[in-house]
């Protein structure tokens, strides 16, 4: 079984900001496969189904960034999903608006989510797709620019970055994540 969890916050608010880069990417999983987000527990919501003959949960935890490993330990506990068949999604400062890429594991790299979700997890080797949401060209808090929407000039490359990091993920259902990551990290 393969876990794949977008990291945001929940709630209207922060629907289209930065920070949910990894929110929109299960959305667009959803949207592809026909699917609801039909269960809630472990603060999460999430959808069990099968992609491609692979049995797959996708998650959304409910608990706001900063607390995201409350969700992913207890899920992936209960389901026994084993580190290496965790993947998660995020929002990068460092990569430019639109750019996507992926690694076997590392650390936070100042991100709170992968912060939480390396606490909770007692590891760093788990998968990782990271989405450029660029920095902030303006002297703004990084916090205001993360809970921000994307710029006009951003949204097409957004876009294409969250339909390629959907199509990682279901290319890694067939295929080892090196290959995956030797093709989409181009």
């Amino acid at each position: 079984m393969k876990c794949i969890v977008g990291l945001g916050n929940p709630g209207k608010k922060y629907e289209h900001t930065r920070h949910n880069v990894g929110f929109m990417v299960i959305d667009e999983l959803l949207h592809r496969h026909q699917w609801d987000l039909n269960k809630t527990k472990f603060n999460g919501k999430y959808a069990m189904e099968h992609i491609q003959g692979e049995k797959v949960i996708l998650l959304k935890p409910q608990t706001y960034m900063n607390l995201s490993g409350e969700s992913i330990r207890p899920l992936m506990d209960y389901y026994d999903v084993a580190e290496e068949d965790l993947l998660v999604i995020y929002d990068d400062l460092d990569l430019p608006a639109g750019k996507i890429r992926l690694r076997q594991k590392g650390g936070h790299g100042g991100h709170n989510g992968i912060r939480s979700t390396i606490d909770h997890l007692g590891t760093k080797e788990f998968k990782r797709v990271r989405i450029g949401v660029g920095r902030p060209t303006t002297p703004i808090p990084v916090v205001d620019y993360v809970l921000g929407g994307f710029s006009k000039e951003q949204q097409e490359d957004v876009v294409l970055s969250i339909k390629k990091s959907a199509d990682a993920c279901e290319s890694w259902l067939n295929h080892s994540f090196s290959e995956v990551m030797n093709e989409y990290n181009q």
